[in-house]
């Protein structure tokens, strides 16, 4: 066999074995938070418990335009869980927002008012809500920011602020994730 064919027939081969993974999104948020499946991994997932976790997403990218990433990993620890058959009733997650993540969680209209565009995270954030997944608002960000609760997506809710939410959280027994 010519040897200059060696590389394309080991990625036919390789393709054709199974090895060729995909990343995927679902099955409870269908259009955000791809993931990787992972074949039998060493460190076994117990799907009997429950995994309660909040997220504290303070950054957001600096182009209005762009999603923002660390609000879509929700979305890609509901998928990587239920796709390794952990119940949805066995997630519980919840995500903090505050700071420069502010404008991230804002209505079409008062996005595109503020930055010219339309709110490139409105169709993450509300499926995320459809998944029952409780978006908290940081009061003081509300004020400081100048994002009022008018401002947001239905359903965000608007705590005292982000440090209350995340203590009163992590008494209910979730677990902390600082993005």
């Amino acid at each position: 066999m010519n040897r200059h064919y060696f590389p394309l027939v080991f990625f036919i081969l390789y393709c054709l074995s199974g090895l060729s993974q995909e990343k995927k999104a679902g099955p409870i948020i269908e259009k955000y938070g791809e993931v990787w499946t992972i074949e039998n991994p060493d460190f076994k997932t117990d799907t009997s418990q429950e995994f309660k976790v909040v997220f504290d997403v303070m950054d957001s990218p600096s182009s209005h335009e762009e999603i923002n990433k660390k609000l879509e990993t929700a979305a890609r620890f509901l998928n990587m869980h239920a796709q390794s058959e952990v119940p949805k009733s066995q997630l519980k997650v919840a995500i903090i927002v505050h700071n420069q993540a502010s404008k991230d969680i804002t209505q079409d209209e008062a996005y595109r008012a503020r930055f010219g565009v339309p709110n490139p995270n409105l169709g993450l954030v509300k499926a995320l809500l459809d998944a029952d997944v409780e978006i908290i608002y940081c009061g003081q960000s509300s004020f400081s920011r100048d994002f009022p609760k008018e401002d947001l997506i239905p359903g965000v809710k608007i705590a005292l602020s982000a440090m209350t939410a995340s203590i009163q959280l992590q008494n209910e027994g979730y677990r902390l994730i600082k993005l």
